[in-house]
């Protein structure tokens, strides 16, 4: 189990409570460069909604991480960046950057990165991860043409909820999906690097990382985020 703070949270809250049986739990893997402004934020905001939607989410088989493609190991997270999870209400609390490592793209179910570069360098690390891996904003575009009918509904009486086969449901449709829903622009599929920039720019990649969730965490878990 990653120690506290690595991406997965640490004993005692779910997102970092790994089963025994890998089957039983789907890996969600934000990816970015440094590791310590784009993908913790967009790590700890998908917790949050995950919470918003789930209340008590221990249990729930979804398992959300990050790491960076020159990713600061043992570092915090920019001080911007955790500001802008504050003005959400998303925990910045305990983050530690790490670099992203075959291990990590290897026990993957989806990774979303948030450029089509870090996409390209995610896939040619090899572990047929090409039908995984999709930048956050493409993630979004192809989640939104998916019928939520097709996928398998919640169930309760599942130990998980049934949100881990409707999570490898949602991204064999997507990556079905890809070649026929293109971008109107390659740079629509883009999360731009606020590193170094000020305050007003962090918040507006917030926005943006934000936006980009919100259908993912509803289709994902087959609940609207609350009015």
């Amino acid at each position: 189990m990653p120690p506290p703070g690595r991406g997965i949270a640490g004993p005692g809250d779910d997102f970092g409570s790994v089963p025994a049986d890998p089957t039983s739990c789907f890996r969600i893997l934000h990816v970015s460069t440094g590791n310590v402004c784009r993908s913790p934020i967009t790590e700890r905001l998908h917790r949050h909604a995950l919470e918003e939607r789930l209340g008590d989410v221990r249990g729930c088989g979804l398992l959300v991480e990050s790491a960076g493609t020159w990713g600061h190991e043992g570092a915090p997270m920019e001080t911007h960046a955790a500001t802008v999870l504050a003005d959400y209400g998303a925990d910045p609390a305990g983050f530690i950057g790490r670099e992203l490592l075959d291990e990590h793209v290897i026990r993957a179910d989806l990774v979303l990165t948030a450029t089509r570069d870090h996409r390209a360098q995610v896939i040619s690390m090899g572990h047929s991860a090409g039908l995984r891996t999709f930048t956050l904003k493409e993630f979004n575009r192809l989640v939104r043409a998916i019928d939520p009918a097709t996928l398998p509904a919640p169930d309760p009486d599942l130990p998980d909820g049934g949100l881990v086969a409707r999570a490898r449901a949602l991204v064999g449709a997507a990556a079905a999906l890809r070649g026929w829903l293109l971008a109107p622009n390659p740079e629509s599929d883009e999360v731009y690097d606020p590193y170094g920039a000020p305050i007003t720019f962090f918040r507006s990649i917030g926005d943006e990382i934000n936006s980009a969730l919100d259908p993912v965490v509803t289709a994902l878990t087959g609940v609207p985020a609350p009015a």
